[in-house]
C-alpha cells in the first residue's frame, strides 16, 4: 500500500492492455475491501500479513493505481480502489459460475445432445430411449432432427448433430459406425386386403396392388426399388408421401399397402393395419450410429451414445426379423 503522497509506478501491460492478475490476487484486494483490514484479511485468506501487502502492491503497480489508503487506525478505500473492488467481484462472480457451469457439463447434468434420426427410428424407438436417459439426466437438451439417410449424414458431416441414427451397411469412409442391430422389412395394409389372410408375401404379390412409398431419395424407396429390379418387376408407387406416420394413414385409408422397415412397425400397429413379413426377397439393413471420425464428442453426447447402446440392446426386440 501506499500513501497519499506517493506516485504508483505504471508498469507496461501486455498488447491487450489488460493488466497480467491472477484470481487470487482480486480476491486479496476484494477480501482487505472486505474486511476493512489487513490483519482481518490476512486470515481469512490464510496468508501472513507481509505476504498480503506484498500481493497488493503487485496489483497496484499492475494497475497504475492506488486501491487502499491505510492509517494506523484504518484501511480507506480509495475512489478508484472501489470501482476495481466492484469490477474484480464480478469477475470472480463470473468465474465461479463458468466453472460451475464447466463442471456441471463434464458430469453430463448440463448440456445439449442433437441427434439427426431416419424418420422409423424417430418415431418408434428413440421416444423411450431419450424419455429413460432423461431420468438421470433431465438438465441436458436433447434436440431431434428428423430425415432420411442422406440427410442425417449431411448432419453428421457439418457438424450440426452429435450423432446419427441411421442404416450403416454401406456408408462413406469419413464417417465411424457402431451397429446396433438389424431390422426386417414388412408389408402392411389394411385389415380387409386381398393379401392379408397370407402368412408372408412376395415382391411378385406386392407388384399388382397400388403403393403408398417414401420419396425417391430415401433409401428405404431404393432398397425396395433395387431389390424389385433385380427381380425383373416393376412397383406401382401411386402415392409418395415425407413421413411414416402420414404413410400409414394413406395405408389405413384405402390407397394402397406400404413396404416398411422394422422401425416402423409400431407406426402401423398404432393404426390398426396387418403387418406381413417380406419373405421373398427377404430384406433386412442394418440400424446404427455414425459419428464422424475427426470430431470427439461432449460429454453429454458421449453419455447418451453410452445410454442409446445399452437401452437398443435390451430392446433389440423391436428391430429383430
Amino acid at each position: 500500500m501506499m500513501g497519499a503522497s506517493q506516485i504508483i509506478p505504471i508498469v507496461a501491460m501486455n498488447k491487450s492492455g489488460i493488466p497480467d492478475l491472477s484470481s487470487r490476487e482480486l480476491q486479496a484486494v476484494c477480501t482487505i475491501a472486505e474486511y476493512g483490514s489487513f490483519m482481518a484479511a490476512s486470515l481469512a485468506l490464510n496468508l501472513s500479513q507481509p505476504a498480503l501487502t506484498r500481493t497488493l502492491q503487485r496489483v497496484e503497480q499492475a494497475v497504475g493505481l492506488e486501491l487502499f489508503r491505510r492509517s494506523t487506525r484504518k484501511v480507506e478505500i480509495t475512489p478508484a480502489g472501489q470501482e476495481f473492488i466492484a469490477l474484480a467481484n464480478r469477475i470472480l462472480a463470473d468465474l465461479r459460475i463458468s466453472f460451475e457451469g464447466m463442471r456441471e457439463i463434464a458430469d453430463e447434468q448440463r448440456g445439449q445432445v442433437i441427434i439427426s434420426s431416419v424418420m422409423s427410428v424417430a418415431y418408434s424407438q428413440l421416444p423411450t430411449i431419450v424419455a429413460s436417459y432423461r431420468e438421470s439426466k433431465p438438465r441436458i437438451e436433447i434436440q431431434v432432427r428428423e430425415g432420411v439417410h442422406g440427410t442425417v449424414l449431411d448432419d453428421i458431416r457439418s457438424g450440426v448433430a452429435d450423432l446419427g441414427l441411421t442404416y450403416v451397411d454401406d456408408v462413406p469412409a469419413e464417417f465411424a459406425r457402431i451397429p446396433l442391430g438389424r431390422e426386417a422389412f414388412h408389408v402392411v395394409m389394411q385389415k380387409k386386403h386381398p393379401l392379408a389372410d397370407r402368412k408372408a408375401l412376395t415382391l411378385v404379390d406386392v407388384a399388382g396392388y397400388a403403393m403408398v412409398s417414401l420419396p425417391k431419395e430415401a433409401q428405404t424407396r431404393r432398397l425396395i426399388d433395387g431389390a424389385a429390379s433385380a427381380a425383373g418387376l416393376t412397383l406401382h408407387h401411386a402415392v409418395t408421401v415425407n413421413q411414416f406416420a402420414t404413410l400409414m394413414q394413406f395405408v389405413h385409408a384405402g390407397v394402397g399397402l406400404a413396404i416398411v422397415p422394422g422401425g416402423a412397425l409400431p407406426a402401423a400397429l398404432s393404426v390398426g393395419l396387418a403387418l406381413k413379413p417380406l419373405a421373398q426377397p427377404v430384406l433386412s439393413r442394418s440400424m446404427g450410429v455414425v459419428l464422424l471420425k475427426e470430431r470427439s464428442l461432449t460429454p453429454s453426447a458421449s453419455g447418451f451414445l453410452a445410454h442409446l447402446q445399452e437401452q437398443w440392446s435390451a430392446g433389440a426386440n423391436l428391430v429383430a426379423p
